[in-house]
């Protein structure tokens, strides 16, 4: 009898492994999976990436998408250009620097630059943070990128007349809350929940910079509004508005990426994380819209299906 001989055995093992990595089966183990590169839990890019995971979950049995929490958009751009993952969400203003190894699935959202600080604060503009102490994102966000931009726009050498710091969004809001640091730049949607705990920030208006901004740096950026109230008892304020950008690994395939834009397409109503609802929409119409980032072959043809 055959089945107790070393090859027999081999071949077992040989298959187990496949079944373990998903190579063979039925369910969830015939979907491809896709690694997404998100941002920091409890921002704007992690929540979406949430829901772009859940409706390929209820939508497809071919894919299935992994949301990964990172710093947001330069470590993600790395990272897709690398190869560590498949595809990331960033700011159009960083896209930019890497050309070729990375292309774009569409143009999803507008990220609301947000200069927030203590409400009791004697801070009114950009340039008043001369001599002070502001955190520009986490290492690796777009938003150390952009605030550079922007203290640049305004008049501020970044290495001499700010002190600069770099951590994540709840650990500065809380710095800011106690005093320890005078002013914190975000990248995200409106509102971020991190704002307004324990107490609501201030928000300092950007409007005036957002053309200096497109004059020097070139046209990712927009003049924007937040609302009044969009944080309790907040004004309503202009800022810059950059946009973000789906992006994919140039390799990934054709069908996949196809399969993930058919996904923005038909459930971009459902795409809004809530607590951005009012202030952001993504409507299929505009997901095409990616600027100087060429569009993903895949993304190409499921455009030209639903365009014409």
């Amino acid at each position: 009898m055959s089945g107790g001989s070393p090859m027999s055995r081999r071949r077992m093992l040989a298959l187990a492994a496949l079944v373990s990595a998903g190579m063979v089966g039925c369910g969830t183990n015939d979907r491809t999976t896709v690694r997404l590169a998100s941002g920091e839990d409890g921002g704007f890019y992690y929540a979406f990436a949430r829901l772009l995971a859940a409706a390929a979950a209820d939508d497809t049995d071919t894919l299935r998408i992994e949301p990964v929490e990172t710093a947001g958009s330069q470590q993600n751009l790395r990272m897709v250009a690398d190869g560590d993952v498949d595809t990331a969400l960033a700011l159009a203003d960083s896209a930019s620097d890497f050309g070729g190894r990375v292309v774009a699935l569409g143009r999803v959202y507008e990220n609301y630059l947000q200069l927030a600080v203590r409400t009791d604060g004697p801070i009114n503009e950009v340039a008043d943070l001369r001599g002070r102490r502001v955190n520009l994102g986490a290492a690796g966000s777009g938003a150390a990128v952009t605030g550079q931009r922007l203290l640049t726009t305004a008049g501020l050498d970044p290495a001499v007349d700010v002190v600069v710091e770099h951590r994540p969004l709840r650990e500065a809001a809380q710095r800011l809350t106690a005093g320890a640091i005078d002013a914190l730049l975000w990248a995200g949607g409106v509102p971020t929940a991190a704002l307004t705990v324990p107490d609501p920030l201030r928000l300092i208006d950007l409007g005036a910079l957002a053309a200096p901004m497109r004059e020097r740096y070139g046209p990712a950026y927009d003049r924007v509004a937040i609302p009044a109230d969009a944080y309790p008892g907040s004004p309503a304020v202009h800022t810059i508005g950059v946009a973000n950008l789906l992006l994919a690994a140039a390799t990934l395939p054709d069908e996949t990426a196809a399969a993930i834009v058919d996904l923005l397409v038909r459930h971009a109503d459902a795409l809004v994380p809530a607590e951005a609802a009012g202030t952001q929409f993504l409507d299929g119409r505009f997901l095409i819209g990616t600027g100087t980032v060429p569009l993903h072959p895949g993304a190409a043809e499921v455009y030209r299906r639903w365009h014409g």
